[in-house]
């Protein structure tokens, strides 16, 4: 009963710790009940060993995800079952990984082998076709981005490790004032826990008071039409869209608006996308363009193109009939007095809305649950590589589409290629008016401290916003508001440590994790008795 009470109290502490309601110095011994849960069943019990912590390490699990991301739901129901269900599997599934190697090995490798294996899930999390970074523990920061400044050199692995290395110090703390009875043993555990715990603020806050806003500063309009997708957005035309558009720029748009900024699809028709300049939207982006001949204009769009010819099939192809097929895209597109339109196609799905995975494997077994259950009705189409929009002004800009924006290494693809600032595009009506709006929003302010790039946010019903290159908002427009803000931003051209070298602490865990696990089996295989 006690471990059952353990794995609740794990899960319950990492759902309060999470933003944007929570308080993220709970993830500092969250996983501590689990861990002392897993500790007890190892060394006093012989049968069903490890489903017994595979059941504990679910429960916690379960319950984070359950709390934390239960706003899926909203989008869809099958989506939003199949994530927590899957993830909490997952994660289970790496805590029973651990067992295993701590049956095998001392408390320090056991403790870095935890540490490393996590950071591999995480990730896998970003990599995989069924990608749900969400949960990812450096993400845990958003809303207390003064704490982690040094992103700009670890990413959001470096939190997750931050995190562990917490847990691991109060975990070693609790054994040994259970084996020896020392109290003192507890207070060692809370001053080398606070050290860890507060130095690495001190240090962020050293580097937050030499952030300077690098770079010239341009104007910026962002809209936000507020148009719901269950009731208006399938049902409202392109042209209706556009001249609510034109309506919104007449708020704050002036002589010095340098870029105007719209939400992802917010042209939801449909559009063939060889014929995207004779469509309603290349027109009602001209008639913004030569109101205001020196603004760019970016917005989301719908794009698909049908053809009979198998040569041009891909994956991500859907099939109406024999030799017919389609590519659906989920893009972005800006429009200035000077250039041919510039084109992106978003590349991060989400899995079950915007793809299947694995369709090769699972379509024979599911068929088409994932369509029946209310997930994907069309594969979309992606592209290889991050595109930079240029400006008039010769800058550059990312225009990452809606989901994207959770992933800091592919974020960096953008600053790879020039953007001196990014465009985050979205849609966030789908969850309603929960928590899943409010964190997307809070995981873009750790884009901008990643990049040290400002952070232009248009959300078709909220929350727009703009993020300064310390993942601050500067300004904002509520959730389910119509209009529109304007904000300077700044261009910044060099690039952090973090753009330069990617996720180079999750690669090293790799290395780590697989080093102590074949340590340990070997060691284990060579130890027991014949």
């Amino acid at each position: 009963m006690k471990n059952l009470i353990y794995a609740i109290s794990s899960g319950l502490l990492l759902a309060l710790a999470w933003p944007t309601y929570g308080f993220p110095l709970l993830l500092f011994f969250a996983f501590v009940p689990l861990l002392y849960a897993e500790f007890k069943v190892r060394n006093s019990e012989k049968n069903s060993i490890k489903w017994k912590v595979f059941g504990l390490a679910y429960l916690s699990f379960f319950l984070w995800n359950l709390i934390t991301t239960y706003w899926i739901y909203f989008s869809t129901a099958f989506g939003g079952a199949f994530a927590i269900l899957v993830n909490s599997l997952l994660m289970a599934l790496v805590f029973m990984l651990y067992h295993i190697v701590a049956k095998r090995t001392g408390f320090s490798a056991a403790s870095a082998f935890l540490i490393s294996i996590w950071m591999v899930f995480e990730k896998l999390h970003l990599a995989w076709e069924f990608s749900w970074p969400w949960l990812n523990l450096g993400n845990a920061f958003s809303e207390f981005q003064n704490w982690v400044q040094w992103y700009e050199y670890t990413g959001t692995f470096g939190g997750t490790l931050w995190v562990w290395l917490g847990n691991i110090a109060v975990f070693k703390a609790v054994l040994l004032y259970k084996e020896f009875r020392d109290k003192s043993l507890i207070y060692r555990g809370i001053f080398k826990l606070s050290l860890l715990v507060l130095i690495p603020i001190g240090i962020s806050y050293l580097l937050l008071s030499q952030v300077e806003e690098k770079g010239d500063t341009m104007e910026v309009v962002i809209l936000q039409p507020n148009i719901n997708p269950y009731t208006e957005k399938y049902n409202t035309t392109d042209t209706r869209i556009g001249e609510l558009l034109l309506k919104l720029s007449e708020e704050k748009v002036s002589d010095s608006t340098q870029l105007i900024v719209a939400p992802e699809t917010v042209f939801a028709d449909g559009t063939v996308l060889s014929n995207f300049e004779q469509s309603e939207a290349a027109f009602f982006s001209r008639q913004l363009i030569n109101k205001y001949p020196q603004a760019d204009f970016l917005s989301g769009i719908s794009f698909y193109e049908r053809f009979n010819d198998p040569a041009k099939v891909r994956e991500q192809s859907n099939q109406i009939g024999p030799m017919d097929w389609y590519d659906d895209y989920n893009s972005a597109f800006l429009m200035n007095a000077e250039d041919i339109p510039q084109l992106y196609h978003k590349s991060k799905l989400v899995v079950g809305v915007e793809n299947f995975p694995y369709q090769d494997i699972l379509k024979p077994v599911l068929g088409d649950v994932m369509i029946d259950l209310g997930g994907t009705v069309a594969m979309k189409t992606t592209q290889e590589d991050r595109e930079a929009f240029a400006l008039n002004n010769q800058s550059f800009t990312g225009p990452i589409i809606c989901y994207e924006s959770v992933y800091g290494e592919y974020v960096t693809g953008y600053v790879e290629n020039d953007a001196d600032f990014l465009s985050i595009i979205t849609n966030d009506a789908w969850w309603g008016n929960t928590q899943g709006h409010q964190q997307h929003l809070s995981y873009a302010k750790l884009r901008a401290i990643e990049t040290r790039r400002d952070v232009v946010r248009s959300a078709n019903t909220g929350i727009s916003a703009f993020i300064n290159q310390k993942g601050e908002v500067t300004k904002s427009l509520g959730y389910e508001k119509q209009g529109s803000i304007k904000s300077d931003i700044h261009l910044n051209s060099e690039k952090t440590f973090y753009v330069k070298h990617g996720d180079y602490l999750a690669r090293v865990a790799q290395f780590l994790a697989l080093f102590i696990f074949l340590f340990a089996v070997v060691k284990y295989k060579r130890s027991r008795p014949s």
